[in-house]
């Protein structure tokens, strides 16, 4: 037989047909990897995706210059001269934040809205001759700049009558019925569990079933924050510090909003492997206080302490929602909203310039060693696209070369936590030339949705990431690397309940130095 080199060349070429078509049929069998342990639901996912929003404190206790009210309050105390929530809207989108939410009823029991079903509220008060509405001008400035709305209410109300008797869970669902029915999607319903006294000392037992359908049948898209959830939970401080390690799990069995929440430090942390996806959101006051005061003026958060607190909330795993209240003419004011601004600023400036960009990538392990789930799936910015290893696989490693040497002081990192949170532990090396050998740059332990790790500057073209210990096969969806700009954040004395005291700052690897009598610390 006569073969040439045409014959030859279309045999290679069926054959490569045929096998190209074998490895792509094999590409298409191997099976995504299967939910590990509680997952998040669709508007759980859309609400960590926002990140960042505003907390607007607005009450009576804006004027009275208190931050619990008793409910005693004259309703002609609440007057803003120049109420603009429109100004709160844009102050809010330039800021960079995605929502804001609203304290539509605060422990003192007055209600930003004309309630039918409360005789404390803006209605009885001489603003706008009793027929404003502030949730109205804020629900539709939020629209108009492209921002969430959510509201909060707290079933303790120091005003209403009914409150401490069998009745009154009926009058906080219908309460609840006029907002969230009256104002458009909202994107949280913040419940506070506090449950003080009301009238003669009476107090009262909530139905959080009652007020959970409430919710649920007028918006099933809200997302409910308690100290248990079910849509996301309080943290445990207001400090604005996510735990180190933060699992978006919870074990809620036996457990309710306020006294009967889980351990402050089980909230920080949440549970490994917990029986609920209810994930952490920190809430914090760029203020001493929650309400505005004039005596504050002078103490709003640096734009270094605010820039702590973005990576001990957002870096760990929590959204973030800064409390920026309006002042009594009804407006941010130019303190806050200069330092958001500045803030602002700094966060961009840190995440400028992803230095892992164009970068290379190796896995140790690679599932079904198809590109479906190739480390390079790290890099291509689609959220839905990961790196993922063999079921059994539950450690590995990722090695990156960087186009050149770089300096750098920040590694990102981001879970693909539709399938759930699967890293318990992991630990980043980078090479050095001089010692021809890897050196170890940090440890942690969860990662999540995002977690934002921070080290002193450190140069090399290559570092490693290694997955220490994990639920299940780990899949990870995005590593960025930046340089930000360096600040020795101010030092932070924290007092737990039992007395012990705690010397913190957020700068990595700080020396501190302190005096238990007053003086001033020296090196000494």
């Amino acid at each position: 037989m006569n073969i040439t080199p045409a014959y030859l060349t279309s045999c290679y070429l069926a054959t490569a047909i045929v096998m190209g078509g074998f490895f792509a049929a094999c590409e298409q069998q191997v099976s995504p990897p299967e939910p590990f342990g509680a997952i998040p639901g669709e508007y759980q996912m859309e609400w960590q995706k926002m990140e960042y929003y505003m907390f607007a404190h607005f009450g009576p206790n804006t004027f009275t210059n208190v931050e619990w009210g008793n409910g005693e309050e004259d309703p002609n105390v609440f007057y803003p001269t120049g109420l603009d929530c429109r100004q709160w809207a844009a102050t809010a989108q330039a800021a960079g934040m995605t929502g804001i939410i609203i304290t539509a009823k605060h422990h003192d029991g007055f209600c930003l809205w004309p309630s039918e079903y409360s005789t404390h509220t803006v209605r009885e008060s001489l603003w706008k001759e009793g027929k404003g509405d502030v949730l109205k001008e804020l629900s539709e400035a939020c629209k108009e700049y492209g921002l969430k709305f959510g509201v909060y209410l707290s079933p303790w109300d120091q005003n209403h009558p009914a409150y401490g008797t069998p009745e009154y869970n009926q009058v906080f669902a219908n309460t609840l019925n006029e907002v969230l029915m009256g104002y458009g999607p909202i994107f949280e319903q913040w419940f506070d569990g506090a449950n003080g006294e009301g009238h003669a000392g009476k107090k009262q037992v909530y139905d959080w079933d009652l007020f959970h359908e409430t919710v649920y049948r007028n918006q099933p898209q809200a997302i409910i924050f308690s100290d248990v959830g079910p849509g996301c939970r309080w943290m445990g401080n207001e400090q604005g510090m996510a735990g180190e390690t933060n699992w978006s799990t919870l074990n809620i069995t036996g457990f309710e909003p306020g006294s009967g929440a889980p351990p402050v430090d089980t909230l920080n942390q949440g549970n490994r492997g917990g029986e609920a996806w209810v994930p952490a959101e920190t809430d914090v006051s760029i203020r001493p206080g929650w309400f505005y005061s004039p005596d504050t003026d002078d103490k709003v958060k640096s734009v270094e302490q605010l820039m702590d607190i973005f990576y001990t909330s957002i870096g760990r795993n929590s959204n973030l929602l800064l409390n920026v209240p309006p002042d009594r003419t009804g407006r941010i004011h130019p303190r806050d909203s200069t330092r958001l601004m500045e803030f602002k600023r700094l966060r961009e400036e840190s995440f400028a310039e992803n230095l892992a960009a164009g970068a290379t990538i190796r896995a140790s392990a690679v599932r079904g060693n198809t590109s479906a789930y190739a480390p390079e799936n790290l890099f291509n910015g689609v959220y839905d696209s990961y790196w993922a290893t063999h079921d059994r696989e539950l450690t590995a490693s990722l090695e990156i070369t960087l186009r050149q040497k770089q300096t750098f002081n920040r590694l990102l990192l981001q879970e693909y936590i539709p399938l759930g949170q699967r890293v318990a532990r992991f630990a980043v090396d980078y090479w050095e030339d001089g010692l021809n050998d890897w050196v170890l740059l940090t440890e942690a332990t969860t990662i999540g949705y995002k977690r934002i790790l921070r080290f002193p500057m450190v140069t090399t073209q290559k570092i490693r990431v290694r997955i220490e210990e994990s639920l299940a096969c780990p899949l990870l969806n995005t590593l960025e690397i930046y340089q930000a700009p360096e600040f020795l954040s101010a030092p932070a004395i924290l007092r737990d309940k039992e007395g012990y005291v705690t010397l913190s700052c957020a700068s990595p690897d700080p020396v501190i130095h302190y005096t238990t009598d007053g003086t001033i610390p020296t090196t000494a």
